[in-house]
Order: C-alpha cells, then structure tokens, then sequence
C-alpha cells in the first residue's frame, strides 16, 4: 500500500503529519527569519561599538560577543513570534478541516432528532470506501444510520394507517349493521347476526394477530422444543384445512418421505407456520389448482416448501411479502383474506427455532413457493 493510500485512509496518520507539517513550517520560518534579521541586527548594534574601538582588545571582544548575542537574542525573538504565529495559522487550518465534519454530523444528528429524518451529511461521491478515512467512513455510516431511520418512521406510518385502515373496515360494517337494524332497515334475522358476527370475529382475529406479533418481536414468549415428526405437522394442516379444500375445488398434495428425521421445534408453533402458508396458498388458487406440501431434508435441516399454482407475485414485491400489512395489490380489499400479518408472524417464528423462510414466484398468474427450514432433532 502506499504511503499516500496510507495516508488517507488513516486519520491518526492524517493528525501526526498535520502536526509535523505544523513543526516543519514551524523551523523553515524560524530559520528564515533568523537567516534575513540576525545580519541587519548585528550591524546595528556594531555601529553602536565604534566608539569603543580604541579600547582594549579584549574589552572589545566581550562587548563585541555581548553586542552578537543581543542581536541573536532580537533576531530570535522576531523569528520565534513570527514562526509562532505561522504556526498558530497552519494548526487552525488544518484543525478546522478535521473539525468541521464532526460538526457538521453534530449539526445534522440534531435535525434528525428533531424529526428531519431526509437529513445527510456531505460526502464525497468520488471516494470508494477503501480510499476514505475514518471520518469519511463515518459519514457514510452516519448517512445509512439516517436512511435506516427514515425507513423505519415510513414504515411505522404506514403501520399505524395500515392498522386503523383494518379496524375501520369491520367497524364501518357493524355500525352500519347495528344502525339498520334500530332504524328497521334491516331485518333481525340469523342473516344480519350471522354479518355482524363475522365482522366481530375479524377484529378478534387482527387484535390477536396484533399481540402476537408484538410478544414475538419483544422476544416475550417461551418456545418448547421437542422432537416432532415432519409428517405429523403436514397431516395437522391438513386435517384443518382439507375440507376447505374440497369446498373450493382446489387439490392438495403432499409429499414427505417417510424416512425424514423429526425437528426439533414447538409443534404448536411451527404447526401455526405451516397452518398459515397452507392457508394462504388456498386463498390465492383458484378454483381447479393445486397446492403442494413437499418436505426434503439437507444436512441438518429439513426443507418444507408449500407450492401452488394461484396468481402468483411479481418479483418486486417478493422481498416484502413478510412485511407487515405489506399489500402487492394496493386496491385489494381484506374482506375475503387475513389479518395481513400471518407471515410476517411466520418469519418470527421461523426464525426464533434458528431457521429461515424465503418466498419465490416465477411472476404473476404462475403460482408461488414459499419454503422454510426447520433445525433436524439431535
């Protein structure tokens, strides 16, 4: 690496030759002003001693090393103010170039405190990371530790909006159904209790869904892992879920070996993972599709995947899908789906036995896969 690679990338580097730079000025301008005032000087304090030239020699002598050393004690007075105040220019300069990125920083981390969070610091666009020293690397830093922040308020934005949107719906229908029937309008029959009734049940659901995903990512629930065959799991959803199945004309499929080795995972918990994958796949298939269970095992983990041939997703909108309340189609209603969170519920879940959840779809109308991995019982 060389010396001017060094340099840059090394703010203590940059402070020792600042400081050196600072000394080096220091003593040329010392030298300097020595070298072009100590002559003048010296011949004005010898015109001084021509009176005194018909004395003895070795009077004359002392005065005349008396007289030098004044003018070498005046030239380097001169000559020590002036290299002072050189000095004293140079090290604001050089102190002011290092000083005023943290301030600025400083400036800027309190705009975002106050709520300006599309505030940035300067950074220069022509410097890769590995040319930058630590104050420029710093700034970058800074900068992403801005952008983190001003995503995570966008999304807390739109959380708060995505959760009142879901709360008014529901509500609108029971007090448009409760005001009908004090006015008349509508008919007190099992028809009207049955509309109400499933509207209350929807935001039982999304206030469960709510306090669930708040204790997972709190980290406030207990996991208890034990050994659980594969195929239990799958024949669980199945059985919850295979008279819907029938209704909606939808295949299901399975597929898991019978030698796969149990997980070591809270049965109660992964079967509410893969209770909802199943779930969603049958939501987003249409009448006369299929939806597959497939699990495999690699290594130490087993590998479940939940396959089916509905609308499918759009590769831009795979990396949100475990958002909350993420939406590929935002004009969609929830009327006819969930919460909104399921999977991202699923992810925590997934995640909190040590394992990973990933969603893949070819586009639009073909289908989607999303699979999970599961840690192999020792």
């Amino acid at each position: 690496m060389s010396l001017i690679k060094r340099l840059r990338r090394h703010l203590g580097w940059k402070l020792f030759l600042s400081y050196l730079i600072v000394i080096l000025v220091g003593m040329v301008v010392l030298a300097s002003a020595a070298e072009f005032v100590m002559p003048g000087a010296f011949e004005r304090h010898l015109a001084a001693m021509a009176a005194l030239m018909d004395n003895a020699s070795q009077e004359l002598e002392q005065d005349l090393f008396l007289n030098f050393r004044l003018a070498l004690n005046e030239s380097l007075i001169l000559s020590a103010l002036a290299a002072f105040l050189v000095a004293v220019a140079v090290s604001l300069f050089v102190s002011r170039r290092i000083v005023t990125p943290v301030r600025e920083m400083m400036a800027t981390s309190q705009r975002i405190a106050e709520g300006h969070y599309h505030e940035r610091v300067n950074v220069p666009d022509e410097l890769a990371w590995d040319e930058m020293d630590e104050l420029g690397r710093l700034a970058v830093s800074f900068n992403q530790m801005a952008a983190q922040l001003e995503r995570t308020e966008a999304t807390r934005r739109e959380l708060i909006g995505n959760v009142a949107h879901e709360l008014r719906t529901p509500l609108t229908t029971i007090k448009g159904s409760m005001e009908g029937l004090i006015d008349g309008v509508l008919p007190p029959d099992a028809a009207t209790f049955q509309q109400v009734y499933r509207e209350a049940d929807r935001l039982q659901r999304l206030v469960t869904d709510l306090q669930e995903l708040s204790r997972i990512e709190a980290g406030a629930f207990q996991l208890n892992p034990h050994p659980v065959p594969v195929l239990r799991l799958v024949e669980a959803a199945v059985a919850r879920l295979g008279c819907q199945f029938q209704e909606k004309d939808v295949e299901l499929e399975t597929d898991v070996p019978a030698g796969l080795p149990p997980v070591q995972v809270d049965e109660d918990r992964i079967g509410q993972v893969l209770l909802n994958l199943v779930g969603n796949a049958l939501q987003y298939t249409p009448q006369g599709g299929q939806v597959r269970v497939n699990a495999r095992q690699h290594e130490s983990e087993v590998h479940i995947s939940v396959t089916d041939t509905g609308i499918g997703v759009a590769a831009e909108h795979v990396p949100f899908l475990f958002t909350r309340f993420y939406r590929v189609d935002k004009s969609r209603s929830r009327a006819g789906g969930g919460s909104g969170i399921g999977l991202t519920i699923a992810k925590h879940m997934v995640e909190a036995h040590g394992g990973r959840i990933q969603a893949e779809s070819a586009g639009p109308g073909k289908g989607s896969t999303f699979t999970f991995t599961l840690p192999i019982a020792t």
